[in-house]
């Protein structure tokens, strides 16, 4: 089994973080091909952002789809996951909707932690867009500054385990999740320092994946996420308007 793991940010030392930690989480013969986007932002953490690095994850998609058996969207926020679904036939799983699924599944509510206060309205929207804002008791930010992106989860790892434990505390949150690529790989090393389950965004993104290519669901032909009906594109990436175009299959 080949997974892609799509980085629609431009930083390659965070995709290479969750490589190896998705790589671990693996099952033996699932191999994480890992994809980092050519051109955009560092890490992206604004509506606008998202809009840019959903419309560079489905160019991406489009150049790696038939090469591997399931994809990954690798941004908490799951910038383009929905139009992936529409457009791709293999399962696209988004990361902050398999954490938030799988926290589901270990407590009456989660909390959402992450390491900058820009990204707080974005994951909120996300929360939203994924009907989970009834189980979700909130998201907690930090506020001060950082060296490097792709150090974040090591840098501030004592502040987003005291923000985590007042987020079990005055939130009354039943499961953990730190948020945002950087801080994958976070939930192993302080599991022990945290009462409550703690859900690895990229973990819980590639077991969603394994499980999806295992139940071999067909593509949808009817309903809001069948393929679109072919259409003519003007100065579209080139693999990209193959596909709206239905030249590539």
């Amino acid at each position: 089994m080949k997974l892609l793991l799509l980085n629609p940010n431009t930083s390659t030392e965070v995709t290479d973080l969750m490589t190896g930690v998705g790589q671990r989480a693996a099952a033996f013969g699932t191999e994480i091909v890992p994809c980092t986007a050519a051109r955009g932002v560092p890490y992206i953490s604004t509506r606008t952002e998202a809009q840019i690095g959903g419309a560079i994850a489905l160019e991406m998609l489009a150049e790696q789809h038939k090469k591997v058996d399931a994809a990954i969207i690798a941004a908490f926020g799951d910038p383009g996951l929905f139009a992936a679904r529409e457009t791709f036939d293999i399962p696209v799983v988004g990361m902050a909707e398999a954490a938030m699924l799988t926290a589901c599944m270990a407590g009456r509510r989660f909390a959402i932690v992450t390491f900058a206060q820009a990204l707080g309205p974005w994951y909120e929207e996300c929360v939203r867009d994924h009907g989970l804002r009834e189980r979700c008791a909130g998201v907690r930010m930090l506020d001060t500054p950082f060296k490097a992106i792709s150090d974040v989860g090591t840098e501030k790892e004592d502040l987003l385990v005291d923000l985590a434990q007042r987020a079990i505390v005055e939130d009354e949150a039943d499961v953990l999740i730190f948020a945002g690529a950087p801080l994958s790989g976070l939930a192993a090393r302080v599991a022990d320092r945290i009462p409550v389950p703690v859900v690895d965004q990229v973990v819980a993104a590639v077991k969603q994946a394994e499980a999806l290519v295992a139940l071999r669901l067909r593509k949808a032909t009817a309903g809001t996420f069948r393929r679109p009906a072919a259409k003519p594109t003007i100065g579209l990436a080139g693999a990209l308007a193959a596909r709206l175009e239905h030249r590539d299959s």
